[in-house]
């Protein structure tokens, strides 16, 4: 690793070195195609990022060449190193994703474009701190989030990147060393943490607190600087000491190392103590490097046997890891002189995971089992979750911050892919959106190998399997939102999509038949199904009955375009269709009058059926040319037109005393289908003493609802509205009102 282990180095720049020898160093033990690939990178930086500057004033080049060096180091792949070389051009010198596929690979243009998502931890690090949360903001994170978990290799590219920068931010503003240092502790060094990279998180920390506490940092520096000779002395006398016991204890292939105790993790133990610098008396440590578990017992048993072991400073990370997964043994002891003295224990398989984290277990491997790359990337997408979790778990009014990481679940393909859903997704909304056609031949899913319900909602960081029928054919009860088989929008309307596709000609003729119903049901006679069509505004007379039939357009559209193309025609001549029913000609002299015409007798009256009026309703007449006077409902549409535009020709009218016995009245009633419907509604209607005399049935399948269309012989008002509000109450009745036509 070349990361600092001295903290009183840790803030000096690694000094670069020759591009043609960098380039050796990063290549060896390559294969010729990964070399190759490397090269390629390297020479499309030197083209386009030789002479553009960065953030930190030096070369695109010569920055990617440092995030490359960090990232080699972190033993990550060539495609990785590729794009971190790249990433600077990328950000400030505008070099385009399609020239990086061009001259470099796909592979490695779609990293960087993953990279700059992660531009929004700084939205993030707003978000948070500031208090500040808008749309865009939330946006960015969500697609910086679905990066993250997609490719680990994203995030060390941005890790290295704000390494580098912190190494080199002393060409900064006091400002921007300030940010960025306060970005770095809070986001970055807990990511990299998380990560378990504990070399990057530790040079991360001392870097930024040099910029945030300038004075204490060198303070500190300048104490461990002064008793260098005299710590390195006393290490030295530990580690001889410490061998020896492992050679007499027939331990072997063992190795220790001394290392001072990292500047921030000195200032942490300060400010939890309440104590000076010089009052820490473990600011130094030395690490043992064994075989086996076993051996790590027993090097500890020799340490607590020789020396006396601080009780309180003893921690078993192999016994109980840490959430990122670290496992050593940490202990502490009083040794001569009256000093104390960190020791760690692992193994050298611990060691390394401890200096390269989860990067250690991420698999890229040609030829690497599938299940070994979906368990890292499992690995990984809790560490992201624990992070989000670490980030705000102080922060007390943080709910958008959380909504935006609790709203969405991320899932795993057979491939290891990540997909990012909605809360509460189903497998059916995966399904669609990995492919429609993966959607509609869905008959079944596997969750983490368990087959489950399709209505299962799934949760984050599930192995998601679907299992395909050999046509595909979706269900309409999928799209029924009681059910939950779909939550997603967009899966909704594939599935709509298909049955409208699959079913064309069926919808038309369906169409065509609802249409017709409803016309004859109105008595709407004359009209052109290309009328309805342009009140619909549908490009063709088909895809209007198309989009009846399919259900995409409701029949109750359709019926209010029929009744505003009947209104229009009866405004030009209130009495387009011939009467249904006629009063007689009323006498005064021979009887009383079943409608009795205020200041005119013997008058020929007819019902008018645009609204067919009751006796009981508040009635008004309308002198028509040659068929006499026409009787409507005083609300009727058509007679309120006629008040406005044709006053000369209104009547008062009222019900005279000796009206017809019985009235028809048409009556429709909508419900949603079960068994026994119509014996109750026909039950209601025979114990008003009531006939009905015409009963006409349409159902509609595709909704499960039925339409009943009743015409009951009916002496007045009072009796319809008694009769309307007793079938209202039956069950899974959902409206009865009295048809105007």
């Amino acid at each position: 690793m070349t990361f600092s282990s001295n903290s009183t180095t840790a803030v000096q720049k690694k000094q670069p070195m020759g591009i043609e020898v960098w380039l050796h160093h990063i290549t060896q033990n390559r294969s010729i195609r990964k070399q190759q690939l490397l090269k390629q990178a390297l020479i499309l930086a030197q083209l386009v990022g030789e002479e553009q500057p960065t953030l930190t004033g030096e070369s695109c080049l010569a920055q990617g060449l440092a995030i490359g060096d960090i990232l080699n180091d972190l033993h990550l792949d060539e495609e990785a190193i590729a794009a971190g070389i790249l990433y600077s051009c990328a950000l400030y010198a505008d070099l385009k994703a399609e020239d990086i596929t061009e001259h470099v690979s796909s592979r490695v243009s779609k990293l960087i474009q993953d990279a700059k998502q992660m531009a929004s931890i700084s939205d993030l690090y707003q978000a948070i701190y500031s208090g500040e949360q808008q749309k865009h903001n939330t946006d960015n994170i969500r697609k910086m989030l679905l990066a993250m978990v997609d490719d680990i290799r994203v995030v060390l590219i941005k890790l290295a990147e704000r390494l580098h920068i912190l190494r080199c931010a002393d060409s900064l503003s006091n400002q921007a060393q300030q940010q960025i240092a306060k970005e770095t502790m809070a986001i970055y060094a807990p990511l990299a943490n998380r990560l378990g990279i504990t070399p990057v998180k530790l040079e991360m920390e001392d870097l930024a607190f040099n910029y945030l506490e300038t004075k204490q940092y060198q303070k500190i520096a300048h104490y461990l600087k002064e008793n260098r000779s005299e710590r390195e002395q006393y290490i030295q006398e530990i580690i001889q000491e410490v061998s020896g016991l492992l050679k007499n204890a027939n331990i072997v292939n063992f190795k220790i190392t001394g290392r001072a105790k990292h500047i921030y993790s000195i200032y942490r133990k300060m400010q939890r103590k309440h104590v000076d610098v010089n009052e820490i008396y473990d600011v130094s440590a030395i690490r043992v490097l064994v075989d086996t578990v076993e051996d790590c017992y027993a090097v500890l048993g020799l340490v607590h046997s020789h020396w006396q072991p601080i009780a309180k400073e003893f921690d078993d990370y192999i016994a109980t890891p840490k959430p990122n997964g670290y496992r050593s043994i940490h202990t502490a002891i009083k040794c001569p002189k009256g000093k104390n003295l960190e020791i760690q224990i692992r193994t050298y398989d611990m060691h390394q995971a401890a200096e390269l984290g989860i990067a250690a277990h991420w698999v890229y491997k040609e030829g690497a089992p599938q299940k070994s790359k979906y368990e890292a990337k499992i690995a990984w997408l809790r560490q992201v979750m624990d992070w989000q979790k670490e980030i705000i778990a102080d922060e007390s009014d943080l709910n958008e911050i959380r909504q935006i990481f609790n709203d969405r679940i991320y899932v795993f393909t057979p491939a290891g892919d990540v997909v990012d859903l909605a809360q509460g997704a189903t497998p059916l909304d995966f399904a669609y959106h990995v492919h429609s056609d993966l959607g509609h031949s869905c008959r079944g899913a596997k969750i983490n190998g368990n087959i489950v319900p399709l209505t299962y909602q799934m949760k984050t960081g599930e192995h998601v399997e679907i299992i395909k029928g050999k046509v595909p054919t979706p269900r309409r009860d999928w799209l029924n939102p009681s059910l939950g088989f779909l939550k997603s929008s967009r899966a909704k309307a594939k599935v709509l999509h298909w049955f409208k596709e699959q079913d064309y000609e069926n919808n038309v003729i369906h169409g065509r038949d609802l249409i017709e119903a409803e016309m004859r049901r109105l008595n709407c006679k004359g009209i052109d199904f290309n009328d309805l069509n342009n009140k619909l505004q549908f490009s063709t007379m088909n895809d209007m009955l198309a989009a009846l039939g399919a259900g995409d357009i409701k029949i109750g559209t359709v019926i209010n375009a029929l009744q505003n193309i009947i209104k229009e025609n009866e405004e030009k001549n209130l009495e387009l269709n011939p009467p249904i029913q006629k009063s007689k000609i009323h006498r005064p002299s021979s009887r009383a009058n079943d409608v009795q015409i205020q200041g005119v007798d013997n008058l020929l009256t007819n019902i008018a059926q645009c609204c067919r009026p009751v006796p009981g309703e508040p009635i008004t007449g309308y002198i028509t040319q040659g068929r006499g006077v026409s009787i409507h409902r005083a609300t009727c549409h058509n007679i309120l037109y006629a008040t406005q535009n044709k006053p000369e020709k209104i009547l008062n009218a009222v019900w005279g005393t000796d009206i017809a016995n019985k009235y028809p009245v048409n009556i429709t009633v909508t419900a949603y289908a079960r068994t026994g419907l119509a014996r109750d509604i026909t039950n209601v209607i025979a114990k008003e003493n009531l006939m009905l005399s015409g009963l006409n049935l349409i159902n509609d399948k595709q909704e499960n609802i039925v339409h009943f269309h009743l015409t009951i012989e009916i002496p007045g008002f009072a009796p319809l509205e008694r009769i309307v509000a007793k079938i209202g109450k039956i069950q899974n009745v959902v409206e009865v009102r009295k048809l105007t036509n």
